[in-house]
């Protein structure tokens, strides 16, 4: 059931999500959580296609907030709310409001959106596109318990990257680290099969990819090595090498669905490893509403430093690929190929996954 509403109040639309529910016989119970999407008119159906498949593992409130601001200044003038109010199949599981701002409504959504919070149910904002740099000052994020944003979305991800951790808050999160998530657990288990001391790591991926920087990041702070970034063709993150004093561990994805697994001595093992879309990324980060302490600990290793690391760690990707060709070898290549000796190091910390 669809409800159309021009020129309307918050008021108005909490009356229309009742009478929708009276009609269809549908009470307001079951739902977990209010999802506040921001995004623009181009993105808003993949944002809540997305949005209801991941409603069929978490029932929610969705609002989607539209903001339509003009440049004219007679435009602007004329503040005025349009609605979209959806119950029953067309909202899929839960409810679904689609609001349009308009003028200098558009300056004041979280006036807007306040009433229409489901009570005593948790807040989470999601920016598909156009995050704000600090998620937690926005007037909408300081409504959520939870704010996710996407850094692959934006024209810089690793300045933007960048912003997210010096603007880090209890809370936030990203997609760009959820779709990691597989990896760091593969990565995990395979650690937990052997003892083995790490000395040096290699994420190879796509160019500019912030998942493939937050992969490195969480391998140097964990593991406490130096990591060394290689780009390739993609599609997205497609190996991670991991030196030890015994050999090299290998999880290599060249198509971006089916991994290898290799372990010095052990049999090659195929993984699925496939690339997730948007509503499965969105149903992870909605089974957890606390703050992720890994992904701030990780923010925090920064950037710069894993460059830094990269850098120092020999004579650049080169070293590092001799290496993971000869993998009985690949703890003394490590040094011998940038004309120093390997420094020691204290037993790497296995890594731990989310």
């Amino acid at each position: 059931m669809k409800i159309d509403l021009t020129d309307t109040t918050s008021g108005k639309i909490n009356k229309a999500l009742v009478q929708g529910r009276r009609a269809i016989g549908t009470p307001a119970v079951g739902m977990v959580l209010t999802l506040v999407i921001v995004t623009d008119e181009e993105n808003a159906y993949d944002a809540l296609k997305a949005a209801n498949e991941a409603a069929r593992e978490h029932p929610s409130r969705k609002l989607v907030v539209i903001k339509r601001v003009s440049r004219s200044p007679r435009d602007r003038a004329k503040a005025r709310l349009d609605a979209e109010v959806r119950v029953g199949a067309d909202a899929g599981t839960g409810e679904t409001v689609v609001l349009r701002l308009y003028g200098e409504v558009a300056d004041h959504a979280q006036s807007v959106v306040l009433p229409l919070l489901l009570p005593d149910a948790p807040v989470v904002v999601w920016w598909p596109v156009n995050a704000p740099v600090n998620p937690a000052s926005d007037p909408l994020g300081a409504l959520a318990q939870r704010r996710v944003t996407d850094t692959y979305a934006c024209e810089q991800p690793i300045a933007e990257l960048t912003a997210r951790a010096d603007a880090y808050t209890p809370g936030d999160t990203d997609l760009s680290w959820t779709r990691i998530t597989p990896w760091r657990s593969m990565l995990a288990a395979a650690l937990d099969q052997v003892d083995w001391r790490v000395t040096g790591a290699e994420v190879e991926g796509e160019e500019f990819n912030p998942s493939c920087e937050l992969l490195g990041m969480w391998l140097g702070g964990r593991l406490d090595v130096p990591v060394t970034r290689t780009v390739s063709g993609g599609p997205g993150l497609t190996a991670v090498r991991l030196l030890t004093d015994s050999g090299t561990i290998v999880l290599d994805r060249a198509d971006g669905s089916l991994a290898t697994l290799s372990i010095e001595g052990q049999p090659d093992r195929a993984v699925a490893l496939k690339r997730r879309d948007t509503a499965e990324l969105m149903a992870e980060e909605l089974r957890r509403l606390d703050p992720d302490d890994i992904y701030a600990a990780t923010l925090r290793f920064g950037v710069d430093r894993l460059n830094e690391q990269g850098a120092a760690a020999g004579n650049g990707s080169a070293a590092r690929k001799t290496a993971a060709k000869r993998p009985d070898t690949a703890a003394e290549n490590s040094g011998e190929k940038s004309g120093e000796k390997a420094p020691a190091k204290a037993p790497a910390r296995k890594a731990a996954s989310k």
